[in-house]
């Protein structure tokens, strides 16, 4: 898609990629670019910068700022924090394990930085160069779990209650399925007008190793390699696979994912403190007179190393989020068969590309697209053979196979046992359509409780059924749905004027397509027209009329066929 004159927001804009990725955009003209960084002072660094590199760029420069994998009364505040707020921690506990159905899910999203950020900003074009990964698999739940146990043991009720929710909180996966939850649908456009309508979503991501295998020689830790640095690996993964899910869904932003595969650098060259974590590294010295055992060394038996005063300082480059290396380090690490490197401005050069309708070659989600294996035309031939299978044993041994509620959730099964209710007392589309809701409600509430055999079948799988006067209700010693949409044969003539209304859409649909012509372009050749004499089927197969339902009424069409 054309990037100028439409609004963009970059996420993580203040870091090393996201600064080239912004510098890339400006020359595309936007109407409108959002910086939006985890802090105010970094995003507003980052924008000063911009315009004193692009003073004459037409577009209006936004800074932004705050974590959004969290609440919006929480953006600013800092991990630790967060999980040492017993309110904050049970808010936090609350988003990430409840259903996002409901209530509830509108509570989720209303609190979202994420989706505030998208409601205020509207962009058209979303590219995050957060490194997501890293924010949620560094949180090391190893040594968490090693902190757990030990107070299994040693601790009190209350602190062993504190460390369990703490822990919780740091699983990475359930923050990565929540992010792309919210994500989702922040993107798609609101009929209120509060948010979304992103067009396009690009990500920067990761592969955790720059690009190297289980034998990388850069880990955390004596472990090689680390779980800490594994568990950034299968994060980046599962990100990777969750946005390839999202670029398959009907209604979704154009998805993309760019992701490097060597070490990103460099932000700067030069010479002053060395800081880890943020902190000038103070000097210490051990004279040689204070040498002390191996073994008290080792066992950290005592007290070592004496401070000097003043903090290391030399010759570095800054890799942005990676930190300073140092000269023998940078050489190190980008040596040829070694990590090596990509610059920050071509992984930009990509991004845009593939914004604009480019074919760079470097969209993962893409590559994942062309090389995952699809259904195929044996599969299509042999389906109708097993159908027909089915049908010979259900004649056979008298039965009829339904459902099971082993597909989920409940309402695929309910509209099954729906759709075969009706056909069983009414066998054809025109007796369904003919008769009045109320009329259809009583027939076939006498014919559940007239066939004690099916209505054990409905009930034993932990379905309901819902009476005609929608006070009362059927059901066994489980209830795999709490509401009539969700799971429960609904009986009553409203829902019943829903089904005429459903199977009154098909038949026209198909009368349609059958007098138009009778090319490949029908979607109703197998499914409801007589191939014998390519009019509409009076009668009708429950799977088939489900399957229409899902992706009519439902919005749950497969996008690539």
């Amino acid at each position: 898609m054309e990037i100028t004159g439409r609004r963009v927001l970059v996420l993580g804009g203040a870091g090393l990629v996201g600064r080239a990725v912004c510098r890339a955009l400006l020359e595309q003209a936007p109407s409108a670019l959002v910086v939006a960084s985890v802090d105010e002072a970094s995003a507003r660094e980052a924008v000063a910068q911009l315009r004193e590199e692009f003073p004459s760029a037409p577009t209006a420069l936004e800074p932004d700022w705050g974590n959004v994998f969290v609440r919006w009364e929480f953006k600013d505040w800092s991990w630790d924090r967060i999980l040492d707020d017993d309110r904050a921690r049970e808010l936090l506990l609350h988003d990430l394990f409840e259903e996002m159905t409901g209530p509830r899910k509108q509570q989720i999203l209303q609190a979202s930085t994420l989706v505030r950020m998208l409601a205020r900003h509207r962009p058209d074009i979303v590219v995050d160069c957060i490194n997501t990964a890293t924010a949620f698999a560094y949180r090391d739940i190893y040594q968490s779990a090693r902190e757990l146990r030990q107070l299994e043991h040693s601790g009190s009720a209350e602190a062993l209650r504190r460390g369990l929710e703490q822990h919780l909180c740091k699983l990475d996966i359930p923050h990565l399925v929540r992010h792309i939850q919210i994500l989702h649908e922040a993107s798609k456009p609101d009929p209120a007008g509060g948010y979304g309508g992103v067009r396009a979503y690009v990500k920067v991501g990761t592969s955790g190793t720059g690009g190297m295998g289980l034998n990388i020689p850069y880990t955390h830790g004596e472990e090689r390699p680390s779980r800490k640095l594994l568990s950034k690996s299968a994060v980046a993964g599962a990100h990777t696979l969750l946005l390839f899910l999202m670029a398959r869904t009907p209604g979704a932003p154009m998805v993309k994912e760019i992701k490097p595969t060597a070490a990103i650098a460099w932000k700067a060259i030069g010479y002053g403190p060395i800081r880890r974590a943020g902190q000038p590294i103070p000097l210490v010295d051990c004279p040689p007179d204070r040498a002390v055992p191996v073994a008290d060394a080792v066992a950290d038996r005592g007290e070592f190393g004496v401070a000097v005063g003043g903090v290391l300082e030399s010759v570095f480059i800054d890799t942005g989020e990676n930190g300073l290396f140092s000269a023998g380090e940078f050489e190190t690490l980008t040596a040829l068969r070694q990590m090596e490197y990509v610059t920050p401005e071509e992984i930009a050069a990509a991004v845009v590309e593939e914004i604009r309708g480019g074919n760079t070659g470097l969209d993962v989600i893409a590559a994942l697209d062309a090389s995952t294996m699809g259904p195929t035309y044996r599969a299509g031939v042999l389906r109708q053979r097993a159908i027909d299978r089915l049908r010979a044993l259900e004649r056979e041994h008298g039965t009829d196979s339904v459902a099971f509620e082993l597909l989920g959730p409940p309402r695929v099964s309910k509209l099954l046992y729906e759709a075969y209710l009706l056909r069983r007392c009414c066998e054809t589309i025109d007796s369904i359509l003919a008769a009045g809701p109320e009329a259809l409600s009583a027939r076939l509430w006498q014919h559940v409780r007239e066939d004690a055999d099916m209505r054990r079948r409905i009930l034993s799988i932990g379905l309901a059924v819902l009476l005609p006067d929608g006070d009362r209700m059927l059901r066994g010693p489980q209830l795999k749905a709490q509401t009539a949409d969700d799971g429960w044969i609904d009986l009553t003539p409203r829902h019943m004027a829903r089904w005429q209304r459903w199977l009154g859409t098909i038949r026209d649909e198909a009368a349609r397509e059958s007098a138009a012509d009778a090319s490949g372009s029908s979607w109703f050749d197998r499914r409801f027209v007589d191939p014998r004499t390519w009019q509409p089927r009076d009668t009708f197969e429950i799977g088939e009329v489900v399957a229409w339902i899902l992706i009519h009424e439902d919005q749950g069409p497969r996008l690539k066929r």
